[in-house]
């Protein structure tokens, strides 16, 4: 791992563009739902309480972004989340927001 003293203006520029990712609440409600377990697009529409065409839009972005992954069984495609750093940073986030609520 680098040493975070040492990041570049280019690398802080891509943990900026990494954290904007967990600023839409629809996301947020897709992650914290594949926290969960692997989910089809159908099953995570209705878990995030928006269109199928509206969740593929934001799976499309998380799957640039790498925080989720998917896998094709058939035509059935289910996705989860990239890896435990992802639920960790979801937690830790869950976490902080709590706190500050005392």
């Amino acid at each position: 791992m680098k040493d975070t003293e040492n990041f570049n203006s280019e690398d802080l520029a891509s943990i900026a563009t990494f954290f904007k990712v967990f600023g839409d609440p629809t996301r947020l409600k897709i992650l914290y739902g594949l926290e969960k377990g692997e989910m089809n697009v159908q099953a995570i529409s209705s878990v995030a309480g928006v269109s199928q065409s509206a969740v593929s839009q934001h799976l499309k972005y998380l799957r640039i972004a790498r925080l989720v992954s998917f896998r094709k069984d058939g035509k059935n495609v289910y996705y989860s989340l990239n890896d435990e750093h992802i639920s960790r940073i979801l937690s830790l986030g869950a976490e902080h927001y709590l706190e500050t609520l005392v």
